[in-house]
């Protein structure tokens, strides 16, 4: 058991750089890694040295990935060969920059194809603040362990613990085996139902578990651990606040029993 790592109070604006950093990263394995049709392919991962893409298949059987390192404030390309480039992260670098160098970068390695520079296109000249991009790192490497706890107990299918560029919030999914009928744009689907447990880091940074689909009968007024609460209003699910908790020294065990509670409380109504 243990405190959170602490954020610091001018966080959000290196917080607006880094979610910009991700979506320029980001577009690379949208383009070149294995397609996961849960898009699981296109997120980066929490590891000790960075947030780190899927690996990208290069043409000649290796592969390449990229890695934002957090306590150099670097994006490193890196290939399977032993290729190496870097790229600086500060307040000099507009995503649009980065992008643009990634692009090239995994070109010269043999990843030339069609990627989509809109989603990176920003050419806003923002704040870095290397302190507090580190503090966000040890926090994540912190959720992250906690989130793996929690996973590892977890049967059935369980997604990978993934950052999501367009979102820049850390979660991962666990699908019961009730599926549900949508409809969309006029065609009719089928999507399995599914619990979510995740960090939100802008502004008033949260925590969250979501079940979908939403039966507020069955859901809304069951217990859960203090200070977590049910959310209903603009969007459906349970939130557990960080500033409410970082500061406990029992905060990690917190954060997992909110995880296990919601699991408990939801996944019965998950299931067919």
């Amino acid at each position: 058991m243990s405190s959170l790592p602490e954020l610091p109070v001018d966080w959000e604006p290196t917080r607006a750089t880094l979610h910009a950093y991700a979506k320029a990263v980001g577009v690379l394995p949208r383009a070149f890694a294995v397609f996961h049709p849960k898009w699981w392919h296109i997120s980066l991962k929490v590891r000790p040295d960075g947030l780190v893409t899927e690996p990208m298949p290069l043409p000649d059987g290796g592969t390449a990935f990229v890695r934002m390192d957090l306590r150099t404030h670097r994006a490193i390309v890196e290939s399977s060969h032993g290729d190496r480039v870097e790229f600086p992260l500060d307040a000099g670098t507009t995503a649009t920059d980065l992008g643009d160098a990634l692009v090239a970068a995994v070109a010269e390695l043999g990843l030339a194809g069609e990627v989509d520079r809109a989603k990176y296109d920003d050419d806003e000249r923002r704040v870095y603040d290397a302190t507090a991009a580190a503090a966000y790192f040890d926090l994540v490497q912190v959720v992250d362990t906690v989130f793996t706890r929690h996973r590892n107990t977890l049967e059935g299918v369980v997604g990978p613990i993934q950052l999501w560029p367009h979102g820049f919030d850390l979660a991962f999914e666990w699908f019961g085996t009730r599926v549900e009928t949508y409809e969309e744009d006029g065609e009719t689907g089928e999507y399995p139902s599914q619990l979510n447990l995740g960090f939100y880091p802008a502004g008033d940074a949260y925590f969250y578990s979501n079940p979908w689909p939403f039966e507020r009968d069955r859901l809304v007024g069951r217990a859960l651990p203090a200070p977590a609460r049910w959310h209903t209003e603009g969007w459906e699910g349970t939130i557990l606040p960080y500033d409410e908790i970082r500061a406990d020294p029992d905060a990690t065990d917190t954060l997992l029993a909110f995880a296990r509670a919601v699991h408990e409380i939801a996944a019965p109504t998950l299931m067919a």
